[in-house]
C-alpha cells in the first residue's frame, strides 16, 4: 500500500518529541506522505518548521474559520506575501473555511472569500474546512468557479451535497468519520460518491476513527479509514488505495506515477 494523508495537523503540540516514532508507525502501514495545514498567521512558522524536517512531509498556510478574529487585513497581506515566495514544499492555501458551530458566519464569510480569491490569483490548490456550510461554500464555489482544485477537507454531508461539490471538481476528504456505525448518512454518502473525486486523510490529532481515543488520531490510522471505505465501496484495498494515491497527486499537483 502507498498511501498519503491529505490533511493531518503534524506541527501540533501534542507530537512535539514523538514526531519520529509516529512517523515510523505510519511508513510501517503504507504511508509516504503527509501534508500539514496552516491555521493561523502564529502558527506558520512552526508549520514550515516541521515540514522542513522530513522529505515526505508537506505543507499550506491559511486562515482557518475559528482564528479570524485574532487577525487583521495585514494578515492576508502577509499570507500571500508568504505563499508567493513559498518554496515547492507549500502545495495550497488553507485550511479555511466556514463553520457553523464556531463563531459567526458573517464574520468568516470575508476571509474565505479573500483566501479562495488568493488561490484563484496564485493558481495554487485550495483546502476547505466546512461544517454544516455546505451548501454556503458550494454557493461561493459556483459564484467564483475557481479553477485550480479544492479539497473540502473531513466531508460528511449528505449526497447531494458531495454530488454537487464534485460536480464543481472538488475532491473530498474521506477521514475517521466514516469508521464509526452511528455515522450513517455520511457512510452512504461516500458509497455513492465517484471514487476519483475521493483523498484519505486523518486530520490527527482530530476526527479520530473508531477505537481511537479523542485527540490521540495519528497518520498511520489511515490504513484503518482505507479499510472501512474498501469495505464500503465493495473495493479490494490494493486497487482502491492505488486510485485514491492518483487523486491526491492531482489535487496537489504532484507528478503522478
Amino acid at each position: 500500500m502507498r498511501l498519503v494523508d491529505a490533511h493531518c495537523h503534524f506541527d501540533f503540540a501534542g507530537f512535539e518529541g514523538s514526531r519520529g516514532e509516529i512517523w515510523s508507525r505510519a511508513r510501517q502501514v503504507g504511508v509516504e506522505r503527509l501534508v500539514i495545514p496552516g491555521v493561523r498567521q502564529q502558527d506558520w512558522d512552526r508549520v514550515i518548521r516541521v515540514a522542513s524536517e522530513c522529505e515526505h512531509w508537506w505543507y499550506c498556510l491559511g486562515i482557518h474559520p475559528w482564528y479570524v478574529d485574532e487577525h487583521d487585513e495585514g494578515a492576508l497581506t502577509e499570507l500571500k506575501r508568504r505563499l508567493r515566495q513559498s518554496g515547492p514544499k507549500c502545495v495550497a492555501v488553507g485550511e479555511c473555511g466556514l463553520d457553523r458551530l464556531h463563531g459567526s458566519l458573517e464574520r468568516q464569510m470575508p476571509w474565505f472569500e479573500a483566501q479562495v480569491d488568493m488561490a484563484v490569483e496564485l493558481d495554487l490548490p485550495l483546502i476547505i474546512h466546512s461544517v454544516r456550510t455546505h451548501d454556503e461554500v458550494i454557493g461561493v464555489l459556483r459564484r467564483k468557479r475557481p479553477g485550480m482544485p479544492v479539497l473540502v477537507h473531513g466531508f460528511s454531508g449528505s449526497y447531494e451535497q458531495g454530488r454537487a461539490l464534485v460536480e464543481l471538481g472538488c475532491f473530498l476528504g474521506i477521514g475517521g468519520v466514516i469508521t464509526h456505525d452511528r455515522a450513517r448518512k455520511t457512510r452512504s454518502a461516500v458509497a455513492r460518491l465517484p471514487v476519483d473525486h475521493l483523498v484519505l486523510e486523518t486530520d490527527a490529532p482530530d476526527m479520530a476513527p473508531a477505537g481511537v481515543a479523542k485527540g490521540e488520531n495519528e497518520p498511520a490510522n489511515l490504513r484503518q479509514i482505507l479499510t472501512s471505505l474498501a469495505e464500503l465501496l465493495e473495493s479490494g484495498q490494493a486497487e482502491l488505495a492505488a486510485a485514491l494515491k492518483r487523486n491526491v497527486h492531482r489535487l496537489y499537483r504532484w507528478p503522478v506515477d
